[in-house]
């Protein structure tokens, strides 16, 4: 009789959650029992291990074998236990040594031959074996550069399930022909959920990115891009076809700062587990852009799918920007589902399978035509949508969905001397940059001591209680609130606004023509504020 142990993880959602897989021989009929809840793809892994490690040069077993997959209440799925299997299997029948794999992780998919494939999700695993105190992981040759991105834990990349067992029994590493050049590498299908697509929700960076200066006049909605990337702040673009709010909203991530270490971790994981990481790029560091189509699902936005729900656009835009183009024309119970991650920047999604929380810390951009053919804002265009139509077009938003918008803005089309060049050009993405770092920069220094670090994160009591406005700022606000025009929610925000302009400006908090501008933006009706950024600092 032989017994061995050793560790994997399993993933649910982005979090990942050690599991002890356990070998257990004893004399009998040969069979093989793989028991511990898992899903029809790890069931399969009776065939897939027992296949490779023949061809890995090993000899299979003949007694009666289990293999126990502990805590069992905790659902387990996909091909990322195979190599962890594999190796307690040849250490309880005494192949290698029970002790040189008691402490290790092993995450990997096991082909036929005995070849190591990667697998998604490596990153959290890993992050999650770290947190269990585990420092030596075993993974895919193809994901170790992934799995060095955790601190403090040994990475050990193996091509073959024969190599690892050449490393457990210091004996000679045989080479492993890698695929050859100029050859599509099957081995990284692993990597890729289908239907995916490679780089969804990654965006290029300022250098490679399409630029500001591309965009022709529009300084008004250029100056709420600026204030929207400064603070986190929401943004709704309204406007005719062809004004340009596609491409505003293309622009924003190119000047959103570089995403800190923590960030990029937290970003990586995501889309590790999505099945969109580019391969040979294991670290994401620019803010992610992810923009759905008008048809997308609820399932495909907040996330879901069956058995263990997986990420959606709100998650793979963490820490970035999710653009919603012709928002109308989405469906309104998805556009619904976007508001509790809007206030609380996760998604907690359950299902029969188990419950998953997934981050959506996300900057919203919101694109919208005035009406079907777009063109009722525009004199003698020849609109003939009727009136009832209109408004039930502009009411597929909801009030509770606008109420956290932070930034409304009317973008009028492109006049004739900007479209033609005869203006000044205007700012690049690198410039506008500069000024967000800067702004943001003040925005952290201010809430050094707070678990926060943009104005759009700052809950309304702490905003207005230790952080005050100029004496007499707020007139106009008040105002507002007793036309009806401000709700509760509407001051905080127009706060938080504010903020962001004052500290764009340099301001040690803000004044009545910060208020002034984060009412303009907020209510759309105009306060007497310039329109270019340059002439508001």
């Amino acid at each position: 009789m032989g017994f061995a142990r050793t560790c994997s993880v399993a993933l649910v959602g982005v979090e990942g959650v050690v599991v002890e897989v356990q070998a257990d021989l004893e004399p009998g009929v040969a069979a093989f029992t793989l028991v511990g809840l898992p899903d029809k793809s790890l069931s399969e892994s009776r065939d897939r291990v027992r296949a490779a490690v023949v061809n890995a040069g090993a000899e299979w077993p003949q007694k009666k074998l289990t293999v126990g997959l502990s805590p069992a209440s905790v659902p387990k799925s996909g091909a990322g236990f195979d190599l962890a299997i594999a190796t307690a299997v040849l250490a309880a029948a005494e192949r290698v040594d029970p002790r040189a794999i008691a402490d290790l992780v092993l995450i990997g998919e096991l082909g036929l031959d005995g070849r190591v494939r990667p697998v998604r999700g490596v990153l959290p695993a890993v992050l999650a074996a770290a947190e269990a105190g585990y420092r030596q992981v075993v993974v895919p040759e193809q994901t170790a550069g992934e799995a060095s991105l955790v601190p403090g834990v040994s990475v050990l990349g193996v091509r073959s399930l024969r190599q690892l067992i050449a490393v457990l029994t210091d004996e000679p590493v045989p080479d492993e022909p890698p695929t050859e050049e100029g050859r599509p590498d099957a081995m990284l299908a692993g990597l890729l959920l289908p239907g995916a697509g490679i780089g969804t929700g990654l965006s290029a960076g300022p250098a490679e990115g399409p630029d500001l200066a591309d965009v022709a006049g529009q300084h008004g909605a250029r100056r709420a891009l600026e204030i929207a990337a400064a603070g986190g702040h929401h943004l709704l673009l309204s406007g005719p076809p062809g004004a340009g709010k596609t491409m505003l909203a293309e622009r924003l991530p190119g000047i959103l700062p570089p995403l800190t270490r923590k960030e990029s971790l937290e970003v990586t994981a995501v889309h590790s587990v999505a099945g969109i990481l580019p391969p040979g790029e294991p670290l994401v560091r620019r803010a992610p852009y992810c923009a759905p189509h008008h048809s997308a699902t609820m399932q495909s936005l907040v996330g879901g799918g069956n058995g263990i729900p997986r990420p959606g656009a709100v998650s793979l835009a963490h820490k970035g920007v999710l653009f919603l183009d012709e928002v109308p024309e989405f469906s309104t119970k998805s556009l619904d589902a976007l508001r509790q991650p809007l206030e609380s920047g996760h998604v907690v999604i359950a299902r029969a399978a188990g419950v998953v929380r997934l981050p959506a810390r996300f900057l919203l951009a919101l694109a919208a035509n005035p009406c079907p053919c777009g063109r009722h804002t525009l004199h003698g265009a020849g609109c003939e949508c009727p009136p009832a139509l209109v408004r039930r077009y502009q009411g597929r938003l909801s009030g509770p969905l606008l109420d956290r918008v932070d930034l409304r803005v009317e973008v009028e089309p492109v006049t004739r001397s900007d479209l033609l060049g005869q203006g000044s050009r205007g700012e690049t993405s690198a410039t506008v940059a500069d000024r967000v770092h800067e702004a943001r920069a003040r925005a952290a220094a201010r809430l050094a001591d707070t678990p926060w670090t943009v104005n759009s994160e700052i809950p309304g009591h702490q905003l207005r209680t230790r952080h005050p406005v100029a004496p007499g700022a707020l007139a106009a606000a008040e105002r507002d609130i007793e036309r009806g025009l401000l709700t509760a929610r509407g001051l905080d925000r127009v706060l938080r606004v504010a903020w962001t302009a004052a500290d764009l400006a340099g301001r040690d908090r803000p004044d009545s023509r910060d208020i002034a501008l984060a009412l303009e933006l907020r209510t759309g009706i105009a306060r007497g504020v310039p329109t270019t950024t340059g002439e508001h600092r």
